[in-house]
């Protein structure tokens, strides 16, 4: 089936869901053509299914809004966090400089990088919102390295399908998908507003992912882990926000 029968075939299913029925109906289509999150089960997995299937067929490619630098937050908001122990405290007092940004799984050069060599590698900055489910938000000017530089650097192989990435914070990780990990406003961050990145905001390296609410753009990226399928980490759901009843997919 070409792309445009697809998509006409799946539009007409999101048509169809104005009730029960009709949204069991458009996720019967979404597993059909791949587009099923993985916390697709409960209660709520037809609409996280429809949600997801509706942008990754409709906005693939849209842009977060970018803002003029007038419009920066002072002071952005840090929500809290919650301490991060010894060993945390003994790299920030060395300047982070043995902090490593380890990348494996589908990939064909694993590597561990340094904050300088995520440094070293093409610049990018982008002035946008973090948008948090609790309702407060600010604009900051982020700085930092695509995430797709990054799986270039490595290889990431074809056939991924997703990226794990895991936070110093124990017990905290996430996941995007490759649409997501590719998207050329997916960073990984070192600087905020024309500083580093400070501890407070996720310093020395956090996930910067504006088309997404703010819990996905989880702070003290450690490792990034590239796979086919999510099955093997946590719950499957594809995160531990999902697994506390947050939607894996949380576009905006």
């Amino acid at each position: 089936m070409n792309k445009f029968s697809r998509r006409k075939l799946f539009t007409t299913g999101l048509y169809m869901a104005g009730g029960a029925s009709g949204l069991a109906a458009a996720t019967v289509l979404a597993r059909r053509y791949g587009l099923v999150p993985p916390d697709c089960g409960g209660i709520y997995g037809p609409g996280e299914t429809l949600s997801y299937a509706a942008h990754r067929l409709f906005a693939r490619d849209s842009l977060a809004r970018e803002f003029p630098r007038s419009m920066i937050s002072n002071p952005p908001f840090p929500n809290q966090a919650d301490p991060l122990g010894k060993e945390f405290e003994r790299l920030r007092d060395g300047g982070f400089s043995d902090w490593r940004l380890a990348v494996d799984g589908m990939v064909a050069r694993p590597a561990s990088f340094s904050v300088a060599d995520v440094k070293s590698f093409p610049r990018h900055s982008q002035i946008t919102q973090l948008q948090c489910e609790e309702g407060w938000s600010y604009v900051a000017e982020w700085t930092g390295a695509r995430f797709s530089h990054i799986l270039d650097v490595v290889g990431a192989l074809p056939q991924a399908r997703y990226v794990v990435y895991s936070s110093f914070e124990r017990d905290t990780w996430d996941s995007i998908d490759m649409a997501d990990a590719r998207h050329p406003q997916t960073f990984i961050a070192y600087g905020m507003n024309g500083e580093e990145l400070p501890v407070k905001h996720g310093g020395p390296l956090r996930m910067r992912l504006p088309r997404q609410m703010g819990y996905k753009n989880i702070k003290y990226i450690t490792r990034l882990t590239v796979t086919d399928s999510l099955k093997g980490f946590g719950k499957g759901m594809g995160s531990v926000s999902a697994e506390y009843g947050y939607a894996w997919y949380a576009g905006i």
